[in-house]
């Protein structure tokens, strides 16, 4: 039976050639090998008073995959305390449309727009509760894993719960890698194979008064020009925020690579001058038009 399955399979990817070559991941990394355990949560301080709690939150991507999360929209949390539970309505708990690679951990995003950024940490805010012994905290969420793919936004989607112990206060995270997987980071000068084999690197890294600057290359060997959409690029550093506001990858403009030459481009980054240990979290198109398989890059002395 198993050798039937598999004969079906060739047959098909050589019937669907195009179909069979979409799935993109850095090399040496097999995710699919391991378990998801979805996004887990610890408190990182607990503020009382009489208006309240106020609850910040670290959020971790265990799913084994690059994945983007968001509490369920319009659903409070529901704090747990001595048998009786209350809503949290002020829920602030999200990857800010990123996708976060697999053993990072965060603690905030950029929201609001271009010409108005705003730093948005991640908290829960439950209106007139106290803090007892033994309180826990559950946040309902959404989380989407692997490639992005723009016609079908909502591909690979799961639910999950966070659950939280508000017992077990964390401060001393490290961020953002909170578990190393083996073989994903990239080096500055690593060479990514995007859309229609056109290689793609990472040229050049400046630091600016504002952030960062990168400068893109692209080398096309293939006998047609082409386009890869890298977006603008976000970083996440030591300090556990991810810099840089979501936007869809293609929005971004990028010069055609034509056939046998080479394009090159920049993309900026706003991000504090004094945050270290920054990694890139890419997005490149590859496979077909608007999939984006995911890397990150890792910054020395930037």
């Amino acid at each position: 039976m198993r050798s039937k399955k598999a004969l079906v399979l060739i047959l098909l990817c050589a019937m669907f050639s195009f179909a069979c070559r979409y799935i993109v991941l850095p090399e040496g990394i097999d995710l699919a090998s391991q378990d998801s355990q979805g996004w887990s949560a610890v408190a990182t301080n607990i503020q009382s008073g009489d208006s309240g709690l106020r609850i910040d939150l670290t959020i971790r991507n265990d799913t084994s995959d690059w994945s983007a999360m968001a509490a369920v929209p319009d659903k409070p949390a529901l704090l747990s305390v001595n048998g009786n539970t209350s809503n949290c309505a002020t829920v602030f708990i999200s990857s800010g449309g990123h996708r976060l690679a697999p053993g990072f951990q965060m603690r905030g995003y950029i929201s609001g727009t271009k010409a108005e950024p705003v730093t948005q940490s991640l908290y829960v805010e439950c209106e007139g509760a106290r803090l007892d012994a033994g309180a826990k905290l559950v946040i309902d969420y959404v989380y989407f894993t692997g490639q992005f793919n723009y016609y079908e936004p909502e591909a690979n989607k799961s639910t999950g719960k966070l659950e939280v112990d508000l017992d077990a206060l964390v401060a001393d995270l490290t961020y953002p890698v909170a578990t190393p997987v083996e073989g994903l980071l990239q080096s500055p000068d690593a060479t990514i194979t995007a859309i229609n084999d056109v290689v793609l690197t990472l040229a050049t890294v400046e630091r600016t008064p504002e952030g960062l600057r990168f400068g893109w290359k692209t080398a096309n060997q293939g006998a047609y020009p082409s386009y890869v959409h890298i977006g603008n690029p976000p970083v996440i550093g030591a300090d556990g925020i991810i810099y840089g506001l979501y936007e869809v990858p293609d929005l971004a403009s990028v010069p055609i690579t034509p056939s046998g030459g080479e394009a090159e481009w920049a993309t900026e980054v706003s991000a504090p001058q004094d945050v270290a240990d920054l990694i890139v979290l890419l997005s490149v198109e590859s496979g077909k038009q608007r999939l984006y398989a995911n890397y990150a890059i890792e910054l020395s002395g930037y």
